[in-house]
């Protein structure tokens, strides 16, 4: 019996590494395994974070059981970058290069790339001819959508949710695992059950970890119990929820008491259970950082030409974010603001998307996108654009 063959091509994924560079592909690899195996709740972000090349590498190598419905909506989209990049001219395939190997650096990541396939064969579906001027030549928009004699430009863009957040998501992570050994060290003499509450006005990001590391070490070391100043209220006071051994059940359990905003971390061991709950000065503002987003994306993006389809790739959300933002309407609410606004003419329709519908995951949009029209458009009642404008919700 011939061993069967994998339900998606293994030779673009190579073809689609080699198109980054081989050695490109494997110092990224090696970077990222390094990055994952630093440290657990950071790690585990980072492996949420870089989850498009770590599918493509596991599917490269014996993956030893049947893909997921993820890393087969990823193969087909390598396979897509593949196909794109033998049918550009010398030019494009070398800026399509360059962008790859840019994206496989630092802080980098392939989201912005398979955003654009993924946007590119939503229309070629709803019977679009697709071109990529953007990479042909270095248009500012990155599509151009064609179908029965009318056309749009679609200028594709990635926002980090933690551009609305007080507390970055990456901070919040690092802070959790910088202060394990710290809460570990105060279980082990202590034994019992804890929450450390914290109130942060002005949030947290990167450049106050070390300075708020240290002020929850001195609370723990001098059995403090309060520390309070302009950057927010330190409280420790014992954990009053009933207990439940089940790590999940104490999860849910800490989410309906400090509700969806908040930033949870728990640290649980034979000693007992020590839970930090932290709280921003504000809610979450993550449609504001859309709005903000699709402002400066209009201004630099679009040629005004032609009718303009701004296409939002929302990074960094999880499923608590993704259902919110939905059934609050808050998304909905800040594109439409967005279009009521006079500065929005040269835009006929807003998109918005995630990681759901990246890797066609049941919490994904109905259509594979949210879709909002500009209704005062002269080219919003168009018939033959109207798969790719017509308002979702």
């Amino acid at each position: 019996m011939h061993p069967q063959s994998p339900p998606y091509d293994s030779r673009a994924l190579e073809a689609f590494t080699a198109l980054a560079g081989r050695d490109i592909w494997a110092a990224r690899m090696a970077e990222i395994a390094a990055r994952v195996a630093s440290s657990p709740r950071a790690g585990r972000l980072s492996r949420q974070r870089h989850a498009l090349e770590l599918s493509i590498e596991r599917l490269r190598g014996a993956l030893g059981r049947p893909p997921s419905a993820g890393e087969l909506h990823t193969a087909r989209l390598a396979s897509q970058a593949v196909l794109l990049s033998q049918s550009l001219s010398p030019g494009g395939r070398a800026r399509l290069q360059h962008w790859m190997r840019i994206n496989l650096q630092g802080d980098g990541t392939l989201v912005p790339l398979f955003h654009l396939l993924r946007t590119a064969a939503l229309q070629d579906s709803r019977g679009f001819k697709v071109t990529f001027p953007g990479l042909e030549r270095s248009a500012p928009y990155d599509l151009l959508i064609a179908r029965a004699g009318s056309e749009a430009e679609v200028a594709c863009e990635v926002v980090s949710a933690d551009q609305g957040r007080l507390v970055g998501r990456q901070a919040w992570m690092q802070l959790a695992d910088r202060v394990n050994a710290d809460v570990r060290a105060w279980l082990a003499g202590r034994p019992g059950r804890y929450l450390l509450k914290m109130s942060l006005p002005r949030g947290l990001q990167s450049d106050a970890l070390a300075a708020m590391h240290g002020r929850i070490r001195r609370l723990l070391q001098t059995d403090g119990r309060r520390d309070q100043d302009d950057a927010g209220v330190l409280q420790l006071e014992p954990l009053a929820l009933p207990w439940d051994p089940g790590a999940h059940r104490l999860a849910s359990a800490l989410r309906r008491e400090f509700g969806p905003e908040a930033h949870l971390a728990v640290t649980a061991d034979r000693a007992g259970v020590f839970v930090i709950a932290a709280r921003a000065g504000r809610v979450d503002e993550i449609g504001k950082a859309v709005h903000r987003s699709l402002a400066e994306t209009m201004q630099h993006r679009l040629s005004g030409r032609r009718p303009g389809i701004l296409a939002v790739f929302i990074e960094h959300i999880d499923r608590a974010d993704w259902s919110s933002l939905r059934d609050d309407l808050s998304l909905e609410g800040e594109a439409r603001r967005f279009l009521a606004h006079r500065a929005a003419r040269r835009v006929v329709a807003v998109t918005c998307t995630s990681r759901f519908e990246l890797f066609g995951m049941p919490e994904a949009a109905i259509g594979g996108e949210l879709r909002f029209r500009n209704p005062t458009h002269p080219a919003a009642k168009t018939v033959s654009l109207a798969p790719a404008i017509l308002s979702s919700v």
